[in-house]
């Protein structure tokens, strides 16, 4: 009798972990934030279903579903249509859809862009980047700490003139640098854009030419080449990472000047903490989100 109520637990255990386990793939949502255009938000769940077997000939019938909170205090419960690209999400009459392509969104309300425009999905804060810059136009979104200074009219201009990158930098705050050789004036973190470009990669973003390598870093490929450069007791790394196969060529660059520590006064100053520095700036770059 013992041995058939062990038997009895056992299967009932067994039976109730499978259960869970198949719920729980069925039933929990994929959670997403989106960062629109005037600062306005999406809370987005997505739950997948398993397609239904359509008419000979047609196409799978989708079931998966999408609840959505708008910044403007409207939500909706949107059910999956069918979508020749992306994830289209649509009520019944079509006067609201929410189609999710890659990492952008986009939202129609009676076949108008009207109110949540130049949606890109936002990374999660991996801790100390509460802050979030967007832009809708090119596409992308990316995290920075607190006390950085933006320059969005910023340009990258060591490649000579007439050969300007545009883009938006992150600039150091000076408690960051205070009491060591790293410069508060230009050290930071820029995303910067070269428009219609076929092959997108790192050398199009440094002066000298330098033949860029493929990395990959937490999964996510990029075209990458560092620079090192001295002058006047002054020494300026560069480290850039292209994103490959985006249209226009995005890239994230790191820009370090420091002093040589040897030229100061003995005391004078400490070396900057330089994985520290690189960290953050890691950080930062692993945050960036492009459509």
């Amino acid at each position: 009798m013992k041995k058939i109520i062990i038997f009895l637990l056992l299967l009932i255990i067994g039976f109730c972990a499978y259960y869970f386990t198949k719920t729980d793939s069925s039933i929990l949502p994929i959670t997403a934030n989106y960062i629109c255009n005037e600062g306005k938000t999406i809370e987005v769940a997505f739950y997948n279903g398993e397609p239904k077997v359509g008419e000979p000939g047609e196409p799978p019938i989708p079931t998966g579903k999408v609840e959505i909170v708008l910044s403007d205090g409207r939500n909706f419960s949107l059910p999956q249509t069918i979508s020749a690209s992306g994830v289209r999400y649509a009520n019944q009459d079509e006067s609201f859809v929410f189609w999710s392509k890659g990492n952008g969104a986009l939202v129609l309300e009676n076949n108008i862009e009207k109110s949540h425009i130049g949606c890109v999905v936002l990374s999660q804060d991996s801790g100390g980047l509460p802050n979030v810059y967007h832009d809708g136009t090119v596409g992308f979104s990316v995290r920075y700490p607190d006390g950085y200074s933006i320059d969005d009219s910023y340009q990258y201009q060591a490649m000579g003139p007439g050969e300007e990158i545009s883009g938006v930098k992150f600039t150091v705050p000076q408690s960051f640098t205070e009491g060591t050789n790293l410069s508060s004036f230009d050290t930071g973190v820029s995303i910067e854009i070269i428009p219609m470009v076929q092959d997108c990669s790192a050398s199009l973003f440094i002066s000298r030419e330098l033949e860029a390598e493929s990395v990959f870093d937490r999964g996510e490929e990029y075209s990458f080449v560092s620079s090192v450069e001295g002058a006047v007791g002054n020494r300026y790394e560069e480290y850039v990472w292209a994103i490959p196969y985006t249209n226009p060529c995005i890239a994230v660059r790191y820009f370090i000047h420091y002093g040589v520590i040897e030229n100061y006064p003995e005391g004078m100053v400490v070396e900057f903490d330089r994985d520290a520095l690189i960290n953050q700036f890691d950080r930062i770059r692993q945050s960036l989100m492009t459509i």
